[in-house]
């Protein structure tokens, strides 16, 4: 996927002026913190469960190496391999290269967030495999050609209009009436099955990883990643390093928050766990087992201060309290990873200097944090990682002037109150001509969304000095 984070102002900027994009957003905005919401509601003891997966998620990274090698070893027991990518280039090879092995011509996917990371079709699709993506959010952007725009919900910014269109062009079914979103998931349920029943390889992401017994956990609501398993005479896992839990008690624990959180669900329609190659008694299930473990800069992220962010379990819910997010959108983040969580796992995972907007894109409201099950604190890591970027020198001109001068006037308060005094009528005079106030330079962007107040009364150490200061000084011996 080609990253634009940088080009984010532009994008938002093109987002809040989108008039079909704007009313999806609003309604999806309302939709899903009121089904987390509702559910939640029923679920008293959901505070201890965001604890104890916390508790859980910390101490499995701290040991992550010891998990790591236990959860390989199970899977090589039971007929299975694991492949260690240490970048995305590598992970791209190493899929392509079991494919090639396998004789796979033909592949379908389940949405896989690494996936999009790694830019894995493209690497398919270039390799000479027909890759085909089957959770069908995922599907419709890849007929579209566009990249997801929500975590959980990738084509979330798509009409019925727009997809019935976008089908009708795609599909070379001859007339038929897609005005109602049942004949839409019909259409594309007759599409996808004949994918599935041609597949030579399969490829799922992970929620969760279980060292104990060495298998896969997979949430989905549509069941497309079941098929994608067990079709295929190949299943290929591709996942990150940090999806690793203890148990599968642990498992459990980590499905009831991101079900909740994500959907608001008290669980999925479908939960699945994979352990290997088809046995000699199973009824189905495919002939090869691949499980491809993605580093891509997660390592670094462990051993720093931004460790927490690797707790993240892809739930979407800061995302859907996000008033950034509400406003312009997943696209608007240029890479794969949107909202407040990919404000900070973008520049962790592809560089300041390529996001440094992103950590700007925040109000600093809370909600993220309150939101988010794994309690990251979403916006003390936003607030790191600005200073990162002041102190890297890759903080606007105009921003870096404008801290400098205002640190100037902290350290003399003589200073500072001259600057005060002089600033009240000329603010308030500004107040009075907001046309002037919009051709100002550094300020056109901020006046042409809001309005100047004039300023009221004194200064608040005015007011203190007038209210106090004479009790202090009574007070002084």
């Amino acid at each position: 996927m080609h990253h634009r984070s940088a080009e984010f102002v532009a994008n938002a900027h093109a987002a809040l002026n989108d008039a079909e994009l704007q009313p999806v957003l609003n309604a999806v905005a309302l939709f899903l913190p009121a089904m987390r919401t509702g559910v939640l509601a029923q679920t008293p003891d959901f505070e201890a469960m965001r604890d104890y997966a916390v508790r859980m998620k910390d101490h499995t990274l701290e040991h992550l190496d010891s998990y790591l090698a236990d959860f390989e070893a199970r899977v090589t027991a039971r007929g299975g391999r694991v492949h260690h990518a240490a970048t995305a280039a590598e992970l791209n090879r190493i899929v392509t290269g079991i494919c090639a092995a396998a004789g796979a011509r033909r592949v379908i996917k389940g949405k896989s967030m690494v996936g999009e990371e790694t830019a894995l079709n493209d690497a398919l699709e270039a390799a000479g495999l027909e890759v085909v993506e089957t959770d069908l959010g995922e599907y419709i952007i890849q007929q579209a050609g566009e990249p997801p725009s929500h975590i959980i919900a990738p084509a979330l910014h798509k009409s019925k209009e727009q997809v019935a269109e976008l089908f009708l062009a795609r599909h070379a079914l001859g007339e038929r009436d897609l005005s109602q979103v049942a004949g839409i998931v019909r259409e594309a349920r007759a599409v996808l099955r004949e994918r599935f029943l041609a597949a030579d390889a399969g490829i799922t992401g992970a929620n969760c990883l279980v060292a104990e017994t060495g298998s896969v956990m997979l949430v989905t609501n549509e069941g497309n990643g079941d098929l994608c398993s067990t079709l295929p005479r190949v299943h290929i896992v591709v996942t990150g390093i940090e999806k690793l839990v203890p148990t599968l008690e642990d498992a459990g624990a980590l499905h009831r928050v991101l079900c909740r959180s994500a959907t608001g669900q008290v669980t999925s329609v479908y939960t699945t766990f994979y352990g290997g190659p088809r046995g000699a008694e199973d009824p189905d299930g495919p002939g090869e087992f691949h499980v491809v473990l993605l580093d891509n800069g997660r390592r670094d992220i462990l051993e720093g201060k931004y460790r927490s962010m690797l707790r993240c379990i892809r739930c979407g819910a800061c995302l859907n309290h996000c008033p950034i997010y509400r406003h312009v959108g997943g696209h608007a983040y240029g890479w794969v990873y949107p909202g407040p969580m990919g404000s900070v796992l973008t520049p962790l995972l592809g560089g300041l200097e390529r996001a440094r907007e992103l950590p700007n894109a925040c109000t600093a409201c809370g909600r993220c944090e309150e939101a988010c099950p794994m309690r990251i604190p979403l916006p003390e890591h936003l607030r790191q990682l600005r200073d990162d970027a002041a102190a890297g020198g890759l903080a606007p001109p105009a921003w870096r002037a404008g801290v400098a001068a205002t640190m100037t006037l902290f350290r003399f308060p003589a200073l500072y109150r001259l600057a005060a005094a002089l600033a009240r009528p000329f603010l308030g005079w500004l107040s009075r001509h907001p046309a002037l106030l919009a051709k100002l330079p550094l300020l056109s962007g901020w006046a042409a969304g809001r309005r100047l107040p004039a300023p009221e009364g004194h200064t608040f150490f005015g007011r203190w000095q007038k209210e106090h200061g004479a009790r202090d000084s009574e007070r002084r011996p």
